[in-house]
Formats: structure tokens, C-alpha cells, sequence
């Protein structure tokens, strides 16, 4: 039976002329409310110049293409309707106020944890993918974090931070680790040893509740599923299914090793968190941190390896063929950050190159 997949995409709401962010979630929300009656998928987040969709469960890709292209072209026309744009974006590449929203769970974040949380516009991508029990979702983060890094780098798309180049190609990955709670976690080992330590997190008083368990990868507190959290949002709707693609492939080839009785990769929490931050910094434009041999290889051959990994998972889910291609198209042409920085190249403005991705988002 193939496991069903879905995606959570947050977007920046910024002003159609300027590029600048703006801070209209609550009207955007609103318009999408009376037009869908009450069945709106989209959601406030922590800032207001942000907007997230969550799409259904979806068993085939092509299911999953055309919601995360419906989502996002109603977004647009929500989002015009309120004199705005949207944009698949980590970061705002302008400089931005960021704006904490209204409710009661984000005055507390933003009372508890000050400049980190006022800064903290940044947009990601969740991928959920379905597991048949806690115990073999713990078992599956416990054998799939080793390539959570690659999966950053094939999504990076936040070079720019405050008007400047960051020099990094997920930015986001950087001010996102600054949560508490964030960036990679240890191996488990058991369903009841994962639930006691999210409760002795939640205990220390430091977290507000489950929700905040920021790990890069974990069980969903609302759904029966792992959701992998590391990604930047992805620019291309096709690289958002291609990163879909790859999370499914890599929770059924994991399941299909916990089975088989193969172990995790003894890698070290501190092992991982230096390979992320390599596929933060480099992104696919230079060399990645190699999950088997931990040594750097260049971004295109750790790409490789990961496909080769999840080969057979994708074969008999029929994604092969799709992801080698939208893999290839990646590489060729580039991620996020790269286009960023090539439009920046050929414009010299980043309004201009806000306005060109603005075009890219809506597909």
C-alpha cells in the first residue's frame, strides 16, 4: 500500500510594487473565508506578512501537484483581493518589520523568546508522509535523519536576509536554528522513549507545549504521520513534489530497514547539525556533507546518492522515472537560491527579482 503525502507550504505576502513584505494575512484570511465558506485551507502563522496552505493526504503525485498549484494560484487571487502578492520565499530579500500576529500563542512566543521570534520570518515546507505506528515512525526518524541535510540543500532558497546577501543558501536554516528546540535530534530508539523525551521538553517550562518541538524531523502531534521540517519553501511548485517525492521515498525505504532489522546510522546529533549547516551555507552550488562516508563530495553526486538510496522505494510507488527527471532539472538549472541570485545578477535590483519569483510561484 503507498503511503499518502502531504504538504504544508508558508508564503510571504508582499506589496506588488515594491516587493516589500506587508503585513495583510488578516484580510487575505478573511477574503478566503467568505470565498470558500468556511473550508479555506490556508492559516495565519507567526507573523503576519505570512500566509500557509496545507494540502489533503495524497497517494499519487500528481494529485499532489495539482493541490500544491491550486493552493497556490488561490493564494495569489486571495492575496491580490487584498492589494497584495505572494511568494514562495524563505526569507524577505528586502529589508522588513517583521510583524508578530495577534493571538494568544504568538504574544507568548514573542513575550518568551524576544528577538528570536521577532526576527523570525521565515517560510518552510512540512512534508507529512503516513506511518501505520508511532513505533514505526520513531523507528524511521531514527534511520532517515542522516539525510535530512540533503533535502535542505536541494530546497534552499533564502540567500538574501535584511537587503544583503547572506552568503548562504538557506539563510532561513540559520534563524530558524535559534529555537530552542530546532535543528537535529538523537537517535530514539522506541516510540515511548521519543514520547518521554517531548514530555521532559515540554516539562522544562522552556517550550510552550508539543507544538514547539522543533526538530527537523518528528511525529505529528495532530496527525499519524512524520513530518520532515528541515526544508526552505521551495520556489518551483515542481520542487516542492520533487521534495515530497524524495520524503516519501525516504520514510518507506527507512520502514523497509527497520523490518529487515538494520540499525541507524550511529552519526551523532553534532555530526548532523555540521552537515546542515554545509547544506545551508553551499546549498547545491558546492560540496554537501556525504551521509555514508561524512566527508565532503560535491552537491550533485550526494544528490545522486540519495536517489540511489530511495531507488527502490520510488520504483514501486511508480516516482522513479518523474523524480530522476525533476532531479536533473534541479541540477541543471538550479534551486531557489540560485535564481535568486542569477535574477539579482542580470536585474541589479531585488524588487525586480522579488517580481520574477512572485511569477515562478504561481507555476
Amino acid at each position: 500500500m503507498v503511503r499518502t503525502v502531504g504538504v504544508e507550504e508558508e508564503l510571504l505576502l508582499v506589496d506588488e510594487d515594491s516587493g516589500e513584505a506587508r503585513a495583510l494575512s488578516s484580510a487575505v484570511l478573511a477574503i478566503a473565508e467568505k470565498e470558500t465558506a468556511g473550508e479555506s485551507p490556508f492559516e495565519a502563522e507567526l507573523h503576519r506578512q505570512q500566509l500557509e496552505f496545507s494540502t489533503h493526504p495524497c497517494a499519487d503525485m500528481g494529485e499532489l501537484a495539482d493541490s500544491v498549484r491550486r493552493w497556490r494560484a488561490q493564494a495569489v487571487q486571495h492575496a491580490a483581493d487584498a492589494g497584495a502578492s505572494v511568494v514562495a520565499l524563505a526569507t524577505s530579500p528586502l529589508p522588513v518589520s517583521p510583524k508578530i500576529g495577534t493571538g494568544e500563542r504568538y504574544r507568548w512566543m514573542a513575550e518568551r523568546f524576544g528577538l528570536t521570534a521577532q526576527e523570525q520570518l521565515t517560510c518552510g515546507c512540512h512534508v507529512h508522509v503516513s506511518v501505520a505506528s508511532d513505533e514505526e515512525g520513531v523507528a524511521v526518524l531514527d534511520r532517515m535523519r542522516c539525510w535530512l541535510p540533503v533535502l535542505l540543500a536541494l530546497s534552499a532558497n533564502s540567500p538574501f536576509w535584511q537587503g544583503q546577501d547572506s552568503q548562504y543558501s538557506s539563510y532561513r536554516s540559520q534563524v530558524w536554528g535559534r529555537w530552542p528546540s530546532a535543528g537535529p535530534a538523537d537517535v530514539h530508539g522506541s516510540a515511548e522513549a521519543y514520547h518521554a523525551g517531548v514530555r521532559s521538553l515540554v516539562a522544562t517550562g522552556v517550550l510552550k507545549d508539543e507544538g514547539m518541538v522543533y526538530f527537523d524531523a518528528r511525529l505529528s502531534h495532530r496527525y499519524p504521520t512524520v513530518e520532515v521540517r528541515i526544508a526552505d519553501v521551495c520556489l518551483d511548485p515542481a520542487d516542492t513534489v520533487l521534495l515530497a517525492t524524495l520524503v516519501r521515498g525516504l520514510v518507506e525505504t527507512a520502514a523497509r530497514e527497520w523490518r529487515a532489522g538494520e540499525p541507524p546510522s550511529g552519526a551523532g546529533t553534532s555530526m548532523l547539525r555540521a552537515a546542515s549547516w554545509q547544506a545551508g551555507r553551499s546549498g547545491l552550488e558546492g560540496s554537501l556533507v556525504h551521509p555514508r562516508t561524512w566527508r565532503p563530495e560535491p552537491a550533485p553526486d550526494v544528490l545522486a546518492a540519495l536517489l540511489d538510496h530511495v531507488r527502490d522505494a520510488l520504483k514501486d510507488s511508480g516516482d522513479l522515472e518523474a523524480a530522476e527527471k525533476a532531479l536533473a532539472a534541479v541540477v541543471r538549472r538550479g534551486n531557489g537560491a540560485r535564481i535568486q541570485r542569477e535574477t539579482l545578477a542580470r536585474t541589479g535590483s531585488l524588487r525586480d527579482t522579488v517580481a520574477e519569483c512572485v511569477r515562478i510561484t504561481a507555476g
